[in-house]
């Protein structure tokens, strides 16, 4: 069996997606905080905490544009359900938590073992995805808030320091994200990015593969993906899309989108736009 299928999309920012599949995701992203629950199987995948592993009755997290993958474990599919949240929903309700304003939220544990994080997705799961009353709203509102209580990192936690090297190099990758970030649809050359950087071309693709876990080139498919995903939502279609979203082409976007996220952008669009 090879299912991924969103089954909830909300103007609130909230999706809602169920799979059970042997797939292997490539390396990817995703603009939104995502987190699950495993209910068959097993499956190994990179996060931005190192190699990781999890079976039926984990929940699995991952914070925006933290790169992962996945693979199964055996020969038997692994299914899950998750949910995706827009990071402006979760910041607004991540807020309620603490006493001290803070911009900086996270999940610190790609995998998790925890009924009390497990017993919230379930609630939470189910009142977004059978719930469209308004007390449903309210029952969203209250898992929501209790599931980031229990699993989202501890306001006030000390982050790991970084020295000044480390910190210096991040600063100037960050100058070649954002020169990606902001024109995901240009033809960019290493150059580029070493003329942003300010290092060489080997210094500039070690560093940049190191800081977020992909090449540039695979970084910037990302971008391209993250651009057609928002664009499939206007209703335009998928060929135009493809075109101006930078892919060579409509079977270009559907190869590198099913790599990713396990189903087709056509898919997708039925699931988005509820046709």
């Amino acid at each position: 069996m090879n299912k991924v299928e969103i089954i909830a999309h909300d103007c609130l920012g909230v999706e809602a997606v169920i799979a059970e599949t042997r797939h292997s995701f490539a390396k990817h992203t995703h603009e939104a905080f995502g987190i699950g629950f495993m209910y068959a199987g097993a499956q190994k995948s990179a996060s931005g905490r190192g190699m990781v592993e999890a079976g039926a009755g984990n929940i699995i997290t991952v914070n925006p544009r933290e790169v992962h993958d996945g693979h199964p474990i055996g020969n038997a599919p692994r299914g899950w359900n998750m949910l995706y949240f827009d990071p402006h929903l979760i910041a607004h309700a991540a807020s309620d938590l603490s006493e001290t304003a803070t911009d900086h939220y996270e999940f610190t544990r790609p995998v998790m073992d925890s009924p009390t994080v497990r017993q919230c997705f379930g609630a939470l799961f189910d009142a977004i995805t059978n719930g469209s009353e308004q007390s449903a709203r309210l029952r969203r509102e209250e898992m929501l808030l209790m599931m980031l209580h229990h699993a989202m990192i501890g306001f006030g936690e000390p982050t790991p320091k970084s020295n000044a090297r480390t910190a210096v190099a991040h600063a100037r990758i960050k100058r070649a994200k954002v020169l990606l970030d902001d024109s995901p649809t240009h033809s960019h050359s290493l150059d580029d990015l070493a003329d942003a950087t300010g290092l060489s071309k080997f210094q500039t693709l070690r560093d940049f593969t190191r800081a977020t876990g992909l090449t540039p080139h695979a970084y910037l498919i990302q971008r391209r993906i993250d651009l057609a995903r928002a664009m499939i939502k206007s209703g335009d279609t998928l060929a135009d899309i493809a075109s101006a979203a930078g892919f060579a082409d409509q079977s270009h976007l559907n190869r590198h989108f099913v790599r990713a996220f396990g189903l087709t952008p056509g898919r997708y669009a039925r699931a988005v736009r509820g046709n």
